[in-house]
């Protein structure tokens, strides 16, 4: 997953991201990206006891939310690796898997019974580490925490990173840095057509599940 975000992010934003600015001189900000992208977590959530507060939480969306924090959380790491000459993506790889929680991340039948609010304070909890200024393997381990105490585990994340690594290949390819890409398909927003693919097409390679979306894109 580092492997395929560094091609990502090299595509992106043009080699040499790392140190802040994109090919067009636009400035980057994980950090940002992490936060914003956990309060979009947070809001999938009927946490507002002022509206629809019977509902239940949007658990595929949740699942795509936390997704979007691992790409931000893996560029991050990235980045702080590249710009303190900190050693290479399998140097940062093995630090990861050694971390404290990533036993408890890739441990597939520990399931949580957690409600909406003790879910909630543990996406506040990731939000609190960001801010405290601590090393990114902080930040990484209490990612993991995060992902498992939600119930979204090594291989579940795997498989929605691949899909979601794949939709934004597909992304920046029709034209959604421009301003030109459709993420309405017919009324359906693309995260939730890529899931259901995958869905669909179980053990789907990742250049299939590209001809798929190019199949299913709106004209």
């Amino acid at each position: 997953m580092l492997q395929l975000q560094q091609k990502l992010n090299d595509a992106t934003s043009g080699t040499g991201w790392e140190n802040g600015l994109t090919n067009k001189g636009k400035r980057i900000d994980w950090k940002r990206c992490i936060y914003l992208e956990a309060a979009e977590l947070v809001d999938s959530y009927p946490w507002k006891h002022w509206k629809n507060i019977n509902a239940e939480p949007d658990y595929e969306n949740i699942k795509i939310e936390v997704v979007d924090i691992w790409h931000f959380v893996m560029s991050e790491a990235l980045r702080v690796y590249k710009t303190e000459n900190r050693g290479h993506i399998e140097d940062l790889a093995e630090k990861i898997v050694q971390l404290p929680e990533f036993r408890y991340f890739s441990t597939e039948n520990k399931k949580n019974n957690l409600d909406i609010y003790e879910q909630i304070e543990r996406i506040e909890k990731l939000i609190k580490v960001l801010f405290t200024g601590g090393d990114i393997m902080d930040l990484l381990n209490a990612f993991l925490k995060m992902s498992a105490d939600l119930n979204i585990h090594e291989n579940e994340l795997y498989g929605l990173y691949i899909g979601k690594n794949i939709l934004n290949q597909f992304r920046q390819d029709h034209g959604y840095k421009e301003g030109k890409y459709i993420k309405q398909w017919n009324g359906v927003e693309d995260n939730v057509v890529m899931q259901e693919l995958m869905y669909k097409h179980t053990d789907i390679s990742p250049e299939e599940l590209y001809r798929l979306l190019e199949e299913n894109y709106p004209d």
